[in-house]
């Protein structure tokens, strides 16, 4: 929102160039604070799946944009998969998803010397009795504090 309002202002008062103020782009000139903090974020999957939905490209392009300016301690990437299938299935699954997960964190700007890559199979989704489509997700903790 905050992002929105400042680049509104800026094109009514005729500042669209931003270079010209010093700054490579529009993003540039606002960071939320908020966002520099240990932040939980799932990924969710279709059954079977380790490809990412667009959804979750959009979700991944919006959380790197939002820590931009942050200084990123470590990103924790855990992959996790429903209790359908064999066990050994479901490591590999939850295994990829992972690290499809790092690869999109990588290409959105994360910092990848932060990446701790883990997977957790069926095991590490039984949770309180969830139901079988929020297993099938990869969550994503990043511990971000602010300045670059």
């Amino acid at each position: 929102m905050k992002k929105t309002i400042l680049v509104t202002v800026l094109a009514m008062a005729g500042l669209s160039g931003c270079s010209s103020l010093g700054f490579g782009s529009r993003s540039d000139l606002v960071v939320d604070p908020t966002a520099c903090r240990e932040t939980a974020v799932p990924i969710y999957f279709e059954e079977g799946q380790a490809g990412l939905t667009a959804p979750a490209h959009e979700l991944i392009r919006n959380g790197a944009d939002a820590l931009r300016g942050c200084h990123i301690d470590r990103v924790r990437i855990v992959g996790l998969a429903s209790a359908s299938g064999s066990a050994a299935a479901n490591m590999t699954l939850s295994e990829r998803r992972a690290l499809t997960v790092a690869r999109a964190l990588a290409d959105a700007g994360l910092p990848t010397p932060t990446f701790d890559v883990e997977a957790a199979g069926e095991e590490g989704a039984r949770e309180g009795g969830v139901s079988e489509p929020v297993r099938r997700r990869v969550e994503v903790i990043i511990e971000a504090r602010p300045g670059g």
